[in-house]
């Protein structure tokens, strides 16, 4: 795959720097006074265009924060940090083993099976995060459900939601509890449904200006949109749409 295969968008209403490869595979540079954070490294073979992208922005990238270890979310993850010597690398603590290609579960964890491909990175991160916590403007949003550890970010300033996998916006609004005919690649990659329904649940409490997931554009006013994909997902769960907003702890 080559950079001329991906492309990138900013919009000039809200900021949001999206680099996508095929249109479906997302990161995200979020600006902040020091420099930039970048949100998941999308596939191998992307750090090239991630590069070009900062370059073009002016600003350094001082922070890589991911969502999940998917590898279609840390997939360049060594490539950038050989290129960006001394940058951060945050993820969950939960998140952490994964990245690592520790798959082991956990005692107190639901039985299921890790779907999807975690393969390890030689890459190791500087900074582990939990539930509230702050990446510069971003908050973290401990969001299990996708991962055993998937967080997300929601920006403290403009209402934008870094959303990860816990929602997919290709072809429409879709939670990955479910495996939407749309875009079934994130549903079938996750791991526990109903954790991930809970989480999809509290991201939407959140009220959102607007959802940037890790598959799909960037969603304005999408309140509504997530309600109705939360709704269908639990149907389709045979779960309440009003059940409790609270993942499982």
């Amino acid at each position: 795959m080559t950079v001329a295969a991906h492309h990138t968008e900013r919009s000039a209403e809200t900021g949001i720097n999206r680099i996508s490869r095929l249109g479906l595979v997302n990161e995200y540079l979020v600006p902040e006074d020091d420099g930039l954070t970048l949100i998941d490294t999308g596939l191998a073979g992307t750090s090239r265009l991630i590069l070009a992208r900062a370059r073009t922005l002016g600003m350094p990238i001082r922070r890589i924060a991911l969502t999940h270890a998917h590898r279609d979310h840390q997939g360049s993850l060594d490539a950038l940090a050989a290129a960006l010597p001394g940058v951060q690398v945050i993820a969950s603590e939960r998140e952490a083993p994964l990245l690592a290609g520790d798959t082991a579960p956990r005692d107190n964890e639901p039985a299921g099976t890790l779907r999807g491909g975690f393969g390890g990175t030689a890459t190791r991160p500087s900074r582990l995060v939990s539930d509230c916590d702050a990446v510069g403007s971003l908050r973290v949003v401990a969001t299990p459900g996708h991962t055993p550890g998937h967080i997300a970010f929601f920006d403290t300033r403009d209402g934008t939601l870094y959303a990860g996998d816990a929602f997919t916006t290709t072809l429409g609004v879709a939670t990955s509890a479910v495996v939407p005919w749309r875009y079934p690649m994130a549903g079938l990659a996750t791991w526990d449904r109903d954790l991930d329904l809970a989480s999809a649940r509290l991201l939407a409490g959140l009220d959102p200006a607007r959802l940037a997931s890790g598959h799909g554009p960037v969603i304005e006013a999408p309140g509504r949109a997530m309600a109705r994909a939360i709704a269908a997902a639990a149907r389709k769960l045979e779960r309440s749409p009003d059940a409790a907003a609270s993942p499982r702890r």
